[in-house]
């Protein structure tokens, strides 16, 4: 279980269990507990909700396959029309049931953390190795969506739109925190790099959808 007490004067962290009470170590402000934990909470909750729409919509959309959920749009934006692809239940079950769980985990980790409690260094690696199979799970099928789909699910963009800050976040706190090993010199580099990366992640996944789509913005598309 995470080891959960109240935060003592300074900002804890995991690089030296031993810091002397009262001594705070230069961390960038993002990858403060505080800080961090409401990024945890607001793109958790984004996350959440967009994953809970699609259960909903998924759920009428195998009750009725007529169903025409809230994000049908056209050809190319159908949540709809990807619900019924075989990428859309890789495992098994439908993928969003994966988000409802591990988006309320991100929940539940930013409010430990916003009232005062400290996780434990195999709970953060634990957190890593989550969010970063989740973000290569969102990555593929990304890709899977522009390249052979050629179907946008909105509401699946959200999830995208969540998990490249969450990822790029806990990345750079456990790095400038010590949970994952790196010079200083580079962990402070990533830490204050945050906004940058996650900034040209985004500009890197619109550039990606204009051109897999630009026969329809460029109206030759037929439709």
């Amino acid at each position: 279980m995470p080891s959960i007490s109240p935060l003592s004067g300074g900002q804890a962290t995991d690089r030296d269990p031993d810091r002397k009470p009262g001594r705070t170590p230069s961390v960038p402000t993002m990858t403060r507990d505080r800080p961090f934990a409401w990024l945890l909470v607001i793109t958790g909750a984004i996350g959440w909700l967009a994953s809970g729409t699609l259960v909903l919509e998924k759920l009428a959309v195998l009750q009725d396959p007529n169903h025409t959920t809230v994000c049908d749009v056209n050809p190319w934006i159908s949540c709809g029309q990807v619900m019924t692809t075989w990428q859309s239940s890789l495992f098994g079950f439908p993928n969003m049931f994966i988000g409802i769980v591990a988006f309320a985990v991100i929940i539940t980790t930013g409010m430990g953390l916003l009232s005062g409690a400290k996780f434990s260094r195999w709970y953060w690696l634990g957190l890593q190795a989550g969010v970063t199979l989740g973000f290569a799970f969102v990555v593929w099928l990304w890709s899977q969506a522009l390249y052979d789909i050629h179907i946008l699910c909105p509401l699946c963009m959200i999830v995208w739109a969540a998990m490249i800050p969450l990822t790029v976040w806990v990345t750079a706190r456990n790095v400038t925190h010590g949970v994952i090993r790196l010079p200083a010199g580079a962990a402070r580099i990533l830490g204050e790099s945050g906004w940058i990366i996650t900034a040209l992640l985004y500009v890197a996944v619109a550039a990606t959808i204009f051109f897999a789509f630009i026969q329809v913005f460029a109206g030759t598309s037929g439709y």
